[in-house]
């Protein structure tokens, strides 16, 4: 009998390896994502040079003089030329970071304003280069903060595709940095004047960092689909207390790309909005006791609401027209009233009793002695009311603004009732102008808007929309509009404020950096010296003044300064004591050189000619023992004997400081160099250090008056951090110690940038959860 056949397949070793689908699947998807990002930034820099002639032209024609509108030609000429070369370079850069993250490789985060600087190195910047820094850095952090949710979960999903890189230290190689950045480095070469290139940045942060919302939506929804990291938990960051812990400040500030909320697990795209609106329906409806229905929830959110009805009731519900027509006449009377004078407890009383005061105006509309409510529109009312509850309590918010935007609530209560996509849609217009005017507000106080412009401005909306929106909810679009312009020209106007405030405290460093910088250099000189009085004071006065003239228009590198130091050597050598007739055969050589450089630093300083004489004259008088010459003859007569001594003793009548009255010698010991920064956590200065221009502040005074103040500058040199008001006027400069202490105190609070309603949905999801669990009955025991 035959053995049966071995129909298993042979064992053959391939001589080709097998290709590994696991180690191909994230090298294909990182090439999806390159050419997603190249498509969406072709498109967006393509939009900024199409409008980037249009506006050099503009500002050509409107020029003060021939030479800017020569200017302004010439930026353009070469901009064409280079157009292509520009756009290429900078999708090859995004490119390639895309491809070194592939490779594991990430590039450093760090401020744009370092510019090449070694870190920790004291360096004076060039103007144009910091003002360059500057905008650059200012776009990329707005960007950063205002796109945070997007941008954590796009980075997430690249460091899966990765292998799990980490990105606590680097930069994301399509975070907003990391754009401003790439294109930053293609305009290296651009010949043409500083205000060129600042229109060009201006016009990218317009178009680029604007319409990077969308790609990052299409790349995240790509890779979502993909597979990769579909659901994503949004860190968790505390709201508690001020919510300004240092622990919390990076996320607050965006420089880790954290978003602020309550730690809900939903993103940017439209699932997650949709996820968001089924775990509100969800809570909402958790507050209702099975089987009941209207205002019989055994939850009271809102306020303390009149008992409801059963679902058994025969009592009709009010239909859409119904609703909006109670709401109209509620709306007219909110017009009518006078509400200026209300208090905080009086706005919130009006706000949580909107559904009873709603409920009246159904019951005489329907005939009926008592209406009712569908669960849909119970719900909505409610949610709607928290909103506006969270308005009255929100710290960004002055109370001033906080009472005016708190009588909009019958207004959004009316578009969420017509368009559900109120919930659902960060780009829903009637939720883009709460969040604009809400923004717009958080920097305002009296003192910085005396004339209450803009206040004027939020109240014009206010009142318009209770006055004119019926149900054309059209009418938030055309106010978003009107109202952004008046913002754009507040921003304007405060810009070249807040610039001007920026170069002076710059330039006020830069003078007491080169004040310190020339002390540290004539103390050291004069270490173990003996000098004579005259050329003591010569040294640390007027010599003093003319090496921090020579640091601040040549620099410590300079033929000038090198000269300076020389001069100080020399000048101290001649007068050391000259055994031999060598020496004094070299002094001699010496002196006119001396005399010449001496002449040359002290016009510098503006010592006039007669003043220069007479130092000479008694320097000489000096020279003549060191010479082996004889002294000056007695003087006989009595008078000219005195005026010669008190010529000899008062010779700071001729030596007259040239920048200020008090010798550059008292600054040669730095200020704050010791103690401050040991009183405060190293945690608070970590925090401080994360923080990014355009972050708000909210400072308590000693006589507990408040200011709010944003961040406009940190200075390259002395690490201080300049603080201005709304209008652009400077506020404060503060050292990061003394900053991280004022915060751990609570003199400073650090205000939230996350969009309003945003923060508002957080907080009612968070608060909704925590009344169903404080419901939840106890069966542990009878």
């Amino acid at each position: 009998m035959n053995a049966p056949e071995d129909t298993s397949p042979a064992k053959v070793i391939p001589i080709i390896p097998r290709r590994d689908e696991r180690g191909e699947r994230p090298g294909e998807l990182l090439g999806s994502v390159r050419s997603i990002a190249s498509r969406n930034l072709q498109g967006l820099t393509a939009m900024l040079f199409d409008n980037l002639d249009d506006a050099l032209f503009d500002l050509a024609e409107k020029a003060a003089s021939n030479a800017l509108q020569v200017e302004y030609f010439d930026g353009m000429r070469e901009l064409r030329k280079k157009r292509g070369l520009i756009e290429r370079m900078f999708i090859d850069d995004i490119a390639k970071r895309i491809a070194d993250l592939g490779a594991g490789r990430l590039r450093e985060r760090r401020m744009l304003s370092d510019s090449n600087a070694p870190r920790g190195e004291l360096s004076l910047v060039e103007d144009a280069e910091l003002e360059e820094s500057l905008a650059v850095s200012s776009m990329a952090s707005k960007a950063e903060q205002r796109l945070a949710r997007n941008l954590f979960a796009l980075n997430e999903r690249l460091a899966m595709l990765a292998g799990g890189l980490r990105f606590d230290n680097a930069l994301g190689p399509l975070d907003p940095g990391a754009l401003a950045q790439a294109f930053r480095q293609t305009l290296r070469d651009l010949d043409t004047g500083m205000r060129v290139k600042l229109i060009v940045y201006k016009l990218f942060d317009r178009y680029v960092m604007s319409g990077a919302e969308a790609m990052y939506e299409e790349l995240n929804l790509s890779l979502a689909q993909a597979g990769v990291l579909p659901q994503i938990r949004q860190p968790a960051a505390s709201r508690t207390g001020s919510g300004s812990s240092p622990a919390n400040m990076a996320a607050a500030t965006g420089a880790a790309s954290v978003a602020r909320g309550s730690g809900q697990t939903y993103g940017e795209d439209l699932a997650a909005q949709a996820d968001l609106l089924t775990q509100l329906g969800n809570l909402l409806a958790a507050r209702r006791a099975p089987g009941e229905t209207g205002m019989g929830a055994t939850l009271q959110v809102g306020g303390n609401y009149a008992g409801g009805y059963s679902a058994g009731s025969a009592m009709p519900l009010p239909g859409p027209a119904e609703l909006l027509g109670a709401l109209t006449l509620l709306q007219a009377e909110i017009a009518r009233a006078n509400l200026a004078t209300r208090n905080a407890n009086e706005a919130m009383g009006e706000v949580r009793h909107v559904k009873a005061d709603l409920l009246d105006q159904v019951s005489r509309i329907s005939g009926h002695a008592r209406a009712r409510l569908s669960e849909a529109d119970e719900d909505t009312i409610d949610l709607v009311s928290m909103l506006f509850e969270f308005i009255l309590q929100d710290r960004n918010l002055p109370t001033e603004m906080q009472a005016l935007l708190a009588r909009l609530q019958i207004p959004y209560l009316k578009v969420a009732i017509l368009d559900r996509r109120l919930f659902a849609q960060r780009a829903h217009p009637a939720r883009r102008l709460l969040d604009t005017l809400a923004d717009a507000a958080k920097g305002w106080s009296r003192e910085s808007d005396p004339d209450l412009r803009l206040l004027g401005d939020v109240r014009a909306v206010v009142e318009r929309l209770l006055q004119d929106f019926d149900d054309d909810i059209d009418v938030f679009e055309r106010l978003l509009k009107e109202f952004g312009a008046q913002l754009e020209t507040h921003r304007k106007r405060a810009e070249l404020t807040e610039l001007r405030a920026a170069e002076a405290t710059r330039g006020r460093e830069k003078l007491e950096h080169a004040r310190r910088s020339a002390a540290n250099v004539v103390l050291d000189r004069l270490q173990g010296q003996n000098p004579p009085q005259l050329v003591r004071s010569l040294l640390t006065r007027p010599w003093a003044n003319y090496l921090v003239l020579v640091l601040l228009r040549q620099g410590a590198e300079s033929p000038e300064y090198r000269s300076a130091l020389h001069f100080m050597d020399d000048l101290l050598w001649s007068f050391t004591p000259k055994p031999d007739a060598a020496s004094r055969q070299r002094l001699r050589a010496l002196l006119p050189e001396l005399e010449r450089s001496l002449r040359l630093g002290l016009a510098t300083v503006a010592l006039q000619e007669p003043d220069q004489n007479r130092l000479l004259e008694q320097l000489n008088a000096l020279y003549r023992p060191l010479l082996g010459e004889a002294a000056a003859e007695p003087i006989a007569d009595a008078a000219d004997a005195a005026r010669a001594q008190q010529a000899n003793q008062d010779v700071e009548t001729f030596l007259p400081p040239a920048l200020e009255p008090e010798p550059v010698i008292a600054l040669s010991v730095p200020p704050g160099s010791a103690g401050p920064e040991s009183t405060v956590s190293s945690e608070a200065l970590d925090g401080v250090r994360a923080l990014k221009s355009g972050c708000w502040f909210e400072f308590c005074n000693d006589d507990g008056s408040r200011e709010r103040a944003k961040l406009s500058w940190i200075s390259p040199i002395s690490g201080r951090y300049l603080f201005v008001n709304r209008r652009g006027l400077k506020v404060a400069d503060k050292a990061a110690a003394q900053l991280a202490a004022e915060i751990e105190s609570g003199h400073a609070v650090l205000l939230e940038e996350v969009p309003l309603f945003d923060r508002a949905l957080d907080a009612i999801v968070e608060r909704l959860r925590n009344a169903q669990t404080q419901a939840i009955p106890d069966h542990g025991g009878a």
